[in-house]
């Protein structure tokens, strides 16, 4: 059985993970730079970021506070290579030493530049860059609103270029700063606000003067990004010079290179529109000097014809023809008379010669019953005491029968 020296100091194990910790602390006491590979990334709901830091023989604990981590402007992601500068320290609860990251940089790449490459692909994924939903600008705009500083060169250059341009514009001035910590907020609630105004804005111009890519960096936060997004108003960007671009570039409707060419994209030039309506009043008077010389050469030519020069001779000419077809009208009719006259003649004799007054005239007579006014052709037909009518020649003669013998009679 082991047991320790009479003279044997007895360590409890918080008094040995406190002395180590003392060791580590007074030897790394002035920092360390560490680079690796990040590993096992976590973001805590307090905040705070627990990650490894791996390389091909190793693997270091490491812990980023709340405050250190709000300050990066890009993600992290396991498997990205960072440097990164802090203190070794030892987490007395669990007994392991860790790295309290107080600095982590991208390895190869500036962290802003990581930054933004990072939201531009998020972005892209959602759609945010798509042409399809870019609005065009309005022809001729009646307000513009200008989300800039106001005490920069930016604003009076654009103020200026809209003045002269297009002077017939309203202009409103949407003051915000435009760099430093919470400038990226106020850019997209003055977006906001003039999505939101009750007098109606027909174009939103965004923009700043020129700056280093950290001067510029609050037209690269995501907030700024979902505000031009989200505005049912067409947005103008004009941020930096012309090398420069943000993400509200790549966002906005239109994409100017500064903030001057963006105030010259908004409005036409008034030169321009009246360069260009001069040029149509002249091209127009010129067609209706065309048109009126090609009218009245139609007018002439039409005069030159007969139907104008002797306008009643086509009326003579109707009379004329109207007396020729009533005179063949009038000889057709006569002509129809005629020979309906002889038809009718013709008939007549006809029927005169078919006529029984003619057969009565010869001689003959026409017996007929009188109580029937039947024909008498047999004896058979009439019985003695019938009254019979005679047709002659010149009248008639009322008989009675006395007797009647032949067919028809026994």
């Amino acid at each position: 059985m082991l047991f320790p020296p009479e003279h044997a100091k007895i360590l409890t194990v918080a008094e040995i993970t406190r002395a180590v910790k003392g060791v580590l602390e007074d030897a790394f006491g002035q920092g360390v730079w560490v680079t690796g590979e990040v590993s096992g990334f976590k973001r805590h709901t307090s905040g705070h970021c627990y990650l490894s830091l791996k390389d091909q023989n190793a693997v270091l604990a490491a812990v980023m506070f709340r405050g250190v981590a709000s300050r990066l402007k890009y993600e992290i992601r396991d498997g990205l290579e960072v440097i990164a500068r802090g203190r070794i320290t030892l987490y007395e609860p669990q007994g392991k030493y860790q790295l309290q990251i107080e600095d982590l940089q991208p390895k190869g790449v500036g962290p802003l530049e990581l930054a933004f490459r990072q939201l531009k692909e998020k972005l892209s994924a959602l759609g945010y860059f798509e042409l399809a939903r870019k609005r065009p600008l309005p022809r001729f705009p009646r307000r513009v609103a200008l989300v800039t500083s106001p005490s920069g060169a930016a604003v009076r250059d654009m103020l200026e270029i809209l003045g002269r341009r297009w002077p017939a514009v309203e202009v409103w001035v949407c003051p915000v700063r435009v760099q430093g910590e919470g400038a990226a907020e106020e850019i997209a609630a003055a977006l906001g606000r003039v999505n939101r105004a009750d007098t109606l804005v027909d174009v939103i111009i965004v923009g700043r003067g020129g700056g280093s890519l950290e001067d510029l960096w609050a037209f690269n936060e995501e907030i700024v990004a979902h505000a031009v997004f989200s505005s049912r108003i067409p947005v103008v960007s004009g941020v930096g010079h012309e090398t420069d671009l943000t993400i509200a570039d790549l966002v906005a409707d239109v994409r100017a290179l500064t903030p001057s060419e963006a105030a010259e994209r908004t409005v036409p030039d008034q030169r321009e529109i009246l360069d260009g309506l001069i040029d149509a009043e002249n091209r127009m008077r010129a067609l209706v000097a065309r048109r009126l010389e090609q009218a009245r050469s139609r007018v002439d030519d039409l005069g030159q014809r007969p139907c104008f020069r002797y306008p009643l001779q086509r009326v003579r000419d109707g009379e004329q023809r109207l007396d020729e077809l009533s005179g063949r009208l009038r000889r057709a009719q006569e002509s129809r008379l005629a020979q309906m006259r002889q038809r009718l003649d013709a008939s007549a004799a006809r029927l005169e010669a078919l006529s029984p007054l003619n057969v009565l005239a010869r001689g003959y007579s026409l017996t007929r019953k009188e109580a029937d006014n039947s024909v008498v052709r047999t004896p058979g037909q009439v019985r003695p005491g019938d009254r019979l009518v005679t047709q002659v020649r010149h009248g008639r003669i009322v008989s009675r029968v006395e007797d009647a013998t032949g067919p028809g009679h026994e």
